[in-house]
């Protein structure tokens, strides 16, 4: 497990972490990739809330809406933190969560 240090743009929400050698956006990327599994903020880790809401939707145990909450709390957490928990031991960088 690592910790990629954000890098926020003053005045703006825009955050990125360096991802396999090249700079990513948190909000674009991170929320939607296997290894990502939270957000510090803080000295709390909060984890990834999409992860569970897949999980929800899978076992038919939520709605589907549930993704997009889930979405939204992670652009807030984002917002309030200060790095990116990722279990991307081998440096393989971005992998999408959803289809492929």
């Amino acid at each position: 497990m690592k910790t990629l240090a954000m890098n926020k743009e003053s005045g703006s929400d825009k955050a990125s972490v360096d991802c396999a050698g090249e700079q990513r956006s948190v909000h674009r990327y991170c929320g939607y990739c296997r290894h990502c599994t939270g957000i510090r903020v803080g000295r709390r880790l909060i984890p990834n809330p999409q992860g569970r809401a897949a999980e929800e939707i899978r076992r038919g145990t939520a709605p589907d809406e549930n993704l997009m909450q889930a979405m939204m709390m992670f652009n807030t957490y984002v917002r309030d933190g200060s790095s990116v928990e990722c279990d991307d031991d081998a440096d393989e960088g971005y992998n999408p969560r959803y289809g492929l």
